[in-house]
């Protein structure tokens, strides 16, 4: 670049001289002023385009001049297909499929209730699914509960080596290929049977009355039974699909064994081997595509407060819940010990639904127990853990054993809300009162914040102060103290009797709050130990201030760390 005077440019004034730039070129110098051209051309469409822009070029393409007015108003061209409309054409409009919409406005609640179930929403809060249920059953001990393991994915119903573990009914939630489904185990059917075992039996025929689909387990290495023939005849007048279920099949040269089953007359047998994983896919794709598009009944998944019953053997826990469903729920029996599997129920009382859980009762020594009975006692420690108030049920016509504080003190530790139940109070004579209430003073008189109900599952006594008992005990199990309330009591309780003194000092108590509920938590921010005694001390007055009847009240001491000398 160089600078260079041009005459043209000049000004007026010859003494003023204007400095221009100019760029090198293989042609000789080119002002910078002439190195680029903008020049603005109007094009056609009223547009801004280059100068060399040729309207001809694009004669082809319509830009839609012609559809515009100078008014701005736009006119529309049916290119739907090839039939022709005149210009006059008007389209058949139906405004009946367009009406004002219905807001409701003489809509009663009933009505609205009826319209909010309509979009899935329950305003009692309870999560209702349609899933369809599915019931093994079969006669005892041709591997139900193990097949009922392998189709949930887990380890839930008891199982061991000989007839009659399953008592029950017991559903199960499982979930395969995405859909969810319940699968409900039972007892081994048998026709000609009496005592426990025909209730086990009635409580087999229940589920297939029930199901959506059945599945109908029998046993290839034993072959057709005089049981299974008869089992196999009353299904084959079911309503509902029948799946034949040929268990324990554990190699290839058991094919010719299966053969004999087609003699049922419930169709193609599938080889199942339960305990291998083996063809259990096979079924449940099965179960999946026979299932109908509605089920029987919907079904309530989650909502309800849990209820778990709880107590050691033949205190009648069946009994009780049994009385409230108001049917056979639980097979019960003299013997102690009948039931293995938690009973799920869920059960409409006065107020409220509950979902009551009945338990197997708690041996002594559960850590040597074997069997059925060891397991049993995990499936009741796994039921206090996942209920939110449980019943302890005392039999009032004994008297209170070490194994009861035992129970008690599982379920004290699980921080569950806790109603007491005396049940058997048919049973009872004036004697045997006074020396209950001697036992009640001398060995509970550390809950002394727990309701206590006197009741008798068997004729109904005293069944309307148990509800009223749990909804106490579940809202203060969910109550809080705000912070200065709790503060305020704690100033004035420590005023009336401070903490002792430790090694030579008073602890002063900093701070209190309610940390947590479920059970209700409260922390203490001190400067030194509070002991046991001073704890349960602190408890009482917070009792007898905010009241928590029916929930375990857990006061923990934070200690501030003293701060070393700088």
């Amino acid at each position: 670049m160089s600078d260079k005077i041009n005459p043209s440019q000049l000004p007026d004034d010859e003494d003023t001289v204007e400095t221009v730039f100019v760029y090198n070129t293989s042609g000789g110098e080119i002002d910078a002023k002439d190195a680029y051209v903008e020049e603005e051309v109007l094009a056609p469409g009223q547009g801004y385009a280059a100068k060399d822009f040729d309207e001809e070029e694009f004669s082809d393409f319509d830009f839609g001049e012609d559809d515009y007015d100078e008014e701005g108003d736009t006119e529309f061209e049916y290119i739907g297909g090839d039939t022709e409309f005149d210009d006059d054409f008007e389209p058949e409009f139906d405004d009946t499929e367009f009406a004002s919409p219905d807001f409701g406005e003489g809509y009663s609640d009933e009505e609205w209730e009826e319209v909010e179930r309509a979009f899935g929403f329950d305003r009692d809060g309870h999560l209702r699914e349609n899933l369809c249920t599915v019931a093994i059953v079969g006669r005892p001990n041709v591997g139900k509960s193990t097949l009922v393991n392998r189709f949930i994915g887990r380890r839930e119903a008891v199982v061991e080596d000989f007839p009659g573990v399953t008592r029950d009914r017991i559903s199960y939630l499982a979930d395969w290929g995405g859909k969810r489904f319940w699968v409900q185990d039972t007892g081994g059917w048998d026709p000609n049977v009496k005592g426990i075992h025909g209730a086990i039996a009635r409580q087999a025929e229940t589920a297939m009355e029930t199901a959506d689909v059945i599945v109908m387990v029998v046993d290839t290495k034993v072959g057709i039974t005089e049981t299974d023939s008869v089992m196999a005849r009353k299904l084959q007048r079911s309503d509902v699909p029948v799946i034949l279920v040929a268990n324990k099949f554990d190699s290839d040269n058991q094919y010719a064994d299966m053969a004999e089953f087609y003699a049922l007359g419930l169709g193609d047998p599938w080889p199942v081997s339960a305990q291998h994983g083996r063809g259990g896919a096979d079924v449940l794709e099965e179960i999946l595509r026979l299932f109908p598009e509605e089920p029987r009944q919907a079904s309530i998944v989650e909502g309800p407060r849990r209820v778990a019953l709880v107590g050691k053997p033949n205190v009648g826990k069946s009994s009780l819940l049994n009385k409230l469903t108001g049917e056979d729920r639980s097979v019960v029996d003299n013997v102690a010990g009948t039931t293995v599997d938690p009973v799920d129920s869920l059960v409409q009382l006065d107020e409220r639904l509950w979902k009551f859980i009945d338990t197997a009762g708690l041996r002594k020594k559960v850590k040597n127990a074997q069997g059925h009975e060891y397991y049993a006692s995990l499936r009741t420690r796994s039921a206090i853990d996942a209920a939110e108030v449980c019943i302890f049920m005392i039999d009032s016509s004994e008297p209170v054993s070490e194994q009861d504080q035992r129970v008690l003190g599982m379920i004290l530790d699980s921080g569950k809300a806790l109603v007491l139940v005396f049940n058997k109070w048919d049973l009872m004579d004036e004697d045997r009162r006074w020396e209950l209430d001697r036992e009640i003073d001398q060995q509970l008189r550390h809950i002394p914040w727990v309701k206590r109900v006197n009741l008798s599952a068997k004729t109904g006594r005293a069944l309307k102060k148990l509800e009223p008992f749990m909804i106490e005990a579940l809202d203060n199990w969910d109550k809080r103290i705000t912070t200065g309330q709790l503060n305020n009591w704690l100033r004035a309780t420590i005023a009336q009797n401070p903490p002792p003194m430790k090694g030579g000092r008073v602890p002063r108590v900093l701070f209190a709050t309610q940390a947590s509920t479920r059970p209700p938590t409260i922390v203490l921010f001190t400067t030194g130990f509070l002991d046991a005694g001073y704890r349960r001390y602190l408890e009482r007055k917070f009792r007898e201030s905010f009241g928590f009847e029916g929930t375990p009240v857990r006061i923990a001491v934070r200690v501030r760390e003293r701060r070393g000398k700088k």
